[in-house]
This record gives C-alpha cells, structure tokens and sequence, in this order.
C-alpha cells in the first residue's frame, strides 16, 4: 500500500460518498416527492462510487491506507444512515437496523483486535455480497416510498431479509476468521 499521497483520486471519490451519505439522509427526511427522488439519485450515485474508487486505486496503483480505512466507513455511512431513516420514517423494522449495527460492531471490533496484531482481515466474499443485497434493498424500498407499488413492497422486503440474512452469516464468517487468526 502507498504510503506517499495519502489523498489521491479514488480516496477523494471515497470522502465525496461519505458527504453524499449526510446530503441523502437530509434529503430523504423531507416528507415531499421531489426531495423523496433527489434522496434515492443521490443514494444511487453514492452506491455507484462504493464499486467506481476501488476498482480505479486498484487499477492505478492508488491503493493507501488511508483509501482502505475510509472506504468500509464511507459504505457503513451510507447503508446505516439509509436504514436509519427508513426506520424512522416507520417503513422499515427497527430490528433489522438493529441486527445490521451490532454486526458492523462485531466485525469492527475484531478488525481493530486484529490490527493491534498488525494482522489485516480483509473483506470476504459473503461481506461484499451483504453490502450489495443491502444497497440494492435500500433503493427497491426507497423507490417504493416514491411510487408505492405493492410488487415493490414485496420484492423490497424479499432482498431485505436477504440481505439481513447475509448481513449474519458474513458477521459470523468474520468472527470465526478472526477468532482463528487473532485469538489462537
């Protein structure tokens, strides 16, 4: 990891993902269809740079440190601070918020053990899963609080629940691997 230019491009697009996250919570909090729309634009765009600043450090040789510590907050950011308006606006249960945040803590928890250890535990297969069907869960329902369409309160909550389900498993993977590589 380059340690140089701690701010390059795909860390920038990283840091403007966590500002568009507080722009689409303050957006989606206004009971109006235009601010409901500019709300679920800015989300999108906000999900499109989570896959766009990745691929372009990894592609560039921009990879920092400081690029690979914001980008899971800059996600978490984002996916908490969606499901949180949802449950405050009553659409969704405030359980499965719940269940999210204690595994986000969970794993937190583990990576900082493991990096007292200097021992990275990177993201798996099941987490990246997770945090797709969470994205994608969050723009069918947020659409849904714009047009109100019965297919979509279905299909919404279908991807939620898996997405919950996979926010479990991807949490208990991560503990398991930590406990094997940080507590053995």
């Amino acid at each position: 990891m380059s340690k140089k230019r701690p701010l390059t491009g795909p860390t920038y697009l990283t840091i403007f993902r966590m500002v568009l996250a507080i722009v689409f919570a303050c957006f989606a909090l206004i009971p109006e269809t235009w601010a409901r729309i500019t709300a679920l634009t800015i989300f999108i765009v906000a999900s499109i740079t989570d896959k766009i600043d990745g691929n372009w450090a990894r592609r560039t040789g921009n990879v920092t440190d400081l690029g690979a510590f914001l980008d899971p907050l800059a996600d978490k950011m984002l996916v908490d601070l969606a499901f949180l308006v949802l449950v405050y606006m009553n659409v969704i249960p405030l359980w499965t918020f719940a269940v999210i945040i204690v595994r986000d803590l969970a794993v937190d928890g583990m990576r900082m053990m493991a990096a007292r250890k200097s021992i990275t535990i990177s993201a798996s297969f099941l987490g990246k899963l997770k945090t797709t069907f969470q994205m994608t869960a969050l723009i069918i329902i947020l659409l849904n609080c714009i047009v109100q369409l019965v297919f979509l309160t279905i299909l919404g909550n279908t991807v939620l629940y898996v997405a919950i389900a996979l926010t479990v498993f991807s949490g208990l993977d991560y503990l398991v691997k930590g406990y094997k590589t940080v507590l053995k």
